[in-house]
């Protein structure tokens, strides 16, 4: 059964790895693309890969994987086009570092638990060639997540607060340090240096008491968006303009929005 299973699945792949070729050669629109053409509608099909698994939608979550995957067959396809790389150059390139990186399962090096994982994970990238171990954050992820991601970074090799107060105080430290920047003198670049260095402390809070920042502003968007249509909404069905109404009028509705909410 299993050996059929696998079958079913090799059988698949090399399904999509056929149609790309014969994308490729008939299709004019598939003829022009290139690595860097393709790039920001991978970036696109990732957000919406995002957007299915906030939204829980497990057969959306299946399409948009399918689309990444064809993004990544044909890459390798562009690849091969230009002797640097196919799709068996790629997949055993990440099965030998998944190999690599795990010797507690391919090897004997003994774990107690996922932090173990981590920290070994870091320290085999150093063994790879790497000089920092921040070499492996993107530079053009967004902000926010570029902040958690450096921070798992250097927890990895020990860089890291004991204790999670510690972490809150340093919110604190940068909280105040804005407000005095505010209060005081005005100077719009220290505003936005102490507003950063906040916002990084922040995110290094919600990774101590494991949340995800990126999530958990995204939860806070869709709740606003929700409430502030509904305002839109059932103002509109009560006779109001809401560019008219006041913030008292729009107030109302937003706690009738809220209120909806805990029922």
């Amino acid at each position: 059964m299993q050996t059929s299973n696998m079958q079913e699945k090799i059988n698949a792949f090399v399904r999509l790895l056929n149609i790309m070729d014969d994308l490729r050669a008939g299709c004019p629109w598939d003829k022009e693309q290139t690595l860097k053409s393709l790039r920001h509608l991978t970036i696109e099909e990732v957000y919406e890969l995002s957007d299915a698994i906030q939204n829980n939608d497990i057969d959306e979550v299946k399409k948009e994987l399918g689309d990444l995957m064809l993004h990544i067959v044909f890459y390798s396809k562009i690849g091969s086009e230009k002797n640097a790389f196919d799709i068996k150059d790629v997949l055993e390139s990440i099965s030998d570092k998944l190999v690599f990186r795990h010797p507690h399962i391919y090897g004997d090096v003994d774990v107690k638990d996922a932090e173990d994982v981590l920290q070994n994970w870091e320290i085999l990238k150093l063994k790879e060639g790497k000089k920092s171990v921040l070499e492996g954050v993107p530079k053009s992820l967004p902000p926010l997540i570029k902040a958690y991601r450096i921070q798992e970074k250097v927890k990895g090799v020990g860089f890291e607060w004991k204790k999670r107060e510690q972490v809150w105080d340093k919110v604190i430290e940068e909280l105040n340090e804005l407000k005095f920047e505010v209060e005081n003198g005005f100077d719009k670049d220290k505003m936005e240096d102490e507003m950063g260095d906040l916002f990084f402390a922040l995110t290094n809070y919600a990774r101590y008491i494991g949340i995800n920042p990126e999530d958990a502003l995204e939860r806070t968007n869709k709740k606003f968006i929700k409430r502030f249509q509904f305002i839109e909404s059932e103002s509109a069905k009560d006779g109001f303009k809401i560019e008219k109404m006041s913030l008292e009028e729009m107030e109302e509705y937003w706690v009738k929005a809220k209120e909806l909410e805990n029922k």
